[in-house]
């Protein structure tokens, strides 16, 4: 039996509807930064959770396969500006990806950016870049210890020398140049506290930035001081004519939308109110604004509006892409031309019309897989876009409109025969009837003998969909010997709204059964049995493994529960809980408390045997706080019955995953890998 470092524990209890609940574990809610007694209970779990890791027989070579799987170059997808190309490199085992430019598709590059330089431990990380119309300012923002706040600065692209601009307190926004380089619009929200790890994040507002002064100078565009909780991110129209503000209240991507006729000099007001639909702007043509929405269309269709008419605009809509079977994922424009990205059972595929929505042409993509970005521009005849899969490393492909000539811009060579992976998709049946995709990635040959170490992936949550991409993680899990399932769950948006809707608030537990019978399939179907099966997620996909695990531990050989939202009744009062209500509901209100309650990880633990738990989180995740994890690994190292291990892994100066330096990314997956190879294995 594993002695456990001490946790103290306190009288909590809160009342719910008149339902008595203990939260004894409250105080590790605590920012461990700030709580000298959360940080000693941290410190003694990390030395427990490394001194078990370092043990692992695993460990050491799987920590040097992946340090030579890793050890190849990577490209972004390049956006051209001013005659330039613009696009991230990692030439391996860099911490963070550089920014190049070059002057032709087939001119040698220089590097414009190396975040490489601004830290020695790496964590200080380029989040994004905007790069101003003409090419001669590229604007980004820094993020530092995985931290969702940014620092916004400038650069001129000529020199390579930065600019005075600096700006702070932004978060989840981009920033949009003014059509005449002076500028660009962005949202921030006011100067917090020091406990800005923890602050709520509410009273957004959207400003203009003019190069060259500081950010106490910067003029206020729009807020709404009634409605704190409101998200805004503005876009300028190419021809530099509106202003386009996206206004949210949550993750959900339900919107209104505010416009402001620039030339005009107007003050924005509202073309769309309500948060009844999704609207994504695409552009302007000659009166009218282009949007890609899901009004009256759960799968997408694009539209264009004439914004003079305002909030009558939707009901005199000029339908440009009608909806159809597959999910319309994104558009965009180029030349006069619309690049649409579809998904087709979770698959994507692309295909191009003119501005009528006519003329129609499919791009032809290698077979299953995922195309992340594409970039392009109105009035270019340019696109750029990136495909890949699990058996097929990424590719950066260009796409001329002018001839219609695909090339291969760059692609990524890793060292071994990806050609030895089969990629299938299979479907399967939830527990209300509900057909359910899933990809499936092995070594060509495995015996189905229900023998095989096999992980199953999901996330099930806020309209995120999930396509079988290529990572140099799952490819030594394969290489291994292991099988790799990514389960496509209600919740997400594989086929639209009503997917997304069906795995939301009073129907979360869709998504718990939709995964527990993907579990089942790979078991019926001879892949693995119960003891060689792992499962993971992270963040959403956390809260998944901790609801799955109590409700059917006997299925699982072992799981990670990564950055979890693992306390489904306090998760709104940190950051940027708030806006998680629209996916989960709040236990403020009394029907969804009862959903909630019944799912809740933390709350939901009971005295039982549980397969072998990793659960991690970082100690400057300001987006689901630590003390989620903490909570519910101390709670279920607490009713833990028998000797599996319950593991809390807490990755220091980092947070939710986006900036995570590369030496850490293959520290931690040598951890995770080494963990379930070892029990799974067994």
């Amino acid at each position: 039996m594993l002695v456990y470092p001490p946790t103290e524990t306190v009288d909590q209890v809160d009342d719910y509807h008149g339902t008595k609940v203990a939260d004894p574990y409250r105080w590790l809610e605590n920012d461990v930064r700030r709580d000298a007694q959360v940080r000693a209970w941290v410190d003694a779990q990390q030395k427990f959770t490394g001194d078990y890791l370092r043990r692992l027989p695993e460990r050491a070579d799987l920590h040097d396969r992946l340090t030579q799987l890793w050890d190849t170059p990577r490209y972004g997808v390049p956006v051209k500006r001013g005659g330039q190309y613009f696009y991230s490199f990692n030439d391996g085992l860099m911490n963070q990806a550089q920014v190049l430019v070059q002057t032709g598709l087939d001119s040698a590059p220089r590097v414009l950016l190396d975040p490489n330089k601004w830290s020695d431990t790496g964590t200080t990380a380029l989040a994004a870049y905007f790069v101003s119309p003409d090419g001669r300012y590229l604007a980004y923002l820094v993020q530092v210890d995985g931290s969702d706040w940014r620092e916004a600065r400038v650069l001129d692209v000529s020199s390579g020398e930065d600019c005075d601009d600096t700006l702070n307190w932004l978060k989840f926004t981009g920033l949009s140049w003014a059509a005449d380089g002076t500028g660009f619009y962005y949202s921030r929200f006011p100067q917090g506290t020091d406990d800005k790890f923890h602050q709520v994040a509410q009273n957004n507002a959207v400003y203009f930035h003019r190069l060259g002064t500081q950010q106490s100078d910067d003029t206020l565009v729009f807020n709404n001081s009634e409605q704190p909780h409101w998200r805004y991110d503005a876009q300028v129209t190419r021809d530099g004519a509106y202003l386009v503000i996206d206004v949210g209240i949550g993750t959900d991507r339900r919107n209104q939308v505010l416009v402001q006729h620039l030339e005009a000099d107007q003050n924005p007001w509202f073309l769309v109110e309500g948060f009844a639909d999704h609207l994504a702007c695409l552009g302007h043509v000659e009166g009218e604004l282009y949007f890609l929405t899901d009004q009256n269309a759960p799968n997408g269709r694009v539209i264009a509006v004439r914004p003079e008419t305002g909030v009558e605009a939707l009901q005199q809509a000029r339908e440009i892409v009608s909806e159809s079977g597959n999910v319309l994922d994104s558009a965009q424009m180029c030349g006069t031309q619309l690049i649409l990205r579809y998904l087709q059972d979770a698959s994507s595929s692309l295909k191009i019309v003119d501005l009528q929505g006519d003329n129609a042409e499919s791009v032809d993509l290698p077979g299953l897989g995922g195309v992340q970005t594409v970039t392009s521009r109105q009035w270019d005849d340019e696109v750029f876009f990136d495909f890949s899969a699990l058996n097929h490393p990424p590719a950066v492909y260009h796409l001329s409109l002018e001839d219609q000539r695909l090339e291969v811009f760059k692609q990524v060579q890793v060292a071994l025969d990806v050609s030895d992976f089969v990629l299938k998709q299979v479907f399967f049946e939830s527990k209300d009837g509900t057909r359910v995709p899933m990809f499936i990635c092995h070594k060509t040959g495995i015996e189905l003998n229900g023998q095989n170490p096999t992980l199953l992936y999901g996330y099930g949550g806020f309209n995120v969909s999930l396509t079988p991409d290529f990572s140099i993680s799952r490819v030594l899990w394969m290489e291994q010997g292991g099988v790799f399932a990514i389960a496509n769950l209600r919740g997400g948006g594989e086929y639209g709204e009503t997917w997304h809707a069906a795995g939301t608030r009073l129907q979360k537990q869709n998504v718990f059964d939709d995964f527990i019978a993907a579990a089942q399939y790979l078991i019926d179907a001879g892949y693995t049995r119960p003891a060689h099966l792992g499962v993971m997620g992270g963040s959403n996909g956390g809260l998944l493994v901790g609801a799955v695990v109590n409700q059917r531990p006997e299925l699982f050989g072992a799981a990670l529960a990564l950055v979890g939202v693992m306390d489904m009744l306090r998760f709104h009062h940190f950051t940027a809980g708030v806006y998680w209500i629209d996916d989960y509901g709040s236990a403020n209100d009394a029907d969804e408390f009862d959903a909630l309650y019944a799912y809740s990880p933390y709350h939901n633990l009971k005295p039982r045997t549980y397969p072998p738990m990793l659960v991690g989180t970082a100690d400057t995740d300001d987006r689901v706080v630590p003390g989620h994890s903490f909570k519910y690994a101390a709670r279920l190292q607490a009713v833990q019955q028998g000797d599996a291990p319950v593991l809390l892994r807490v990755e220091s100066a980092a947070g939710h995953g986006l900036g995570t330096p590369t030496s850490k990314l293959i520290n931690e997956y040598a951890d995770y890998w080494a963990f379930l190879f070892h029990h799974l294995k067994a």
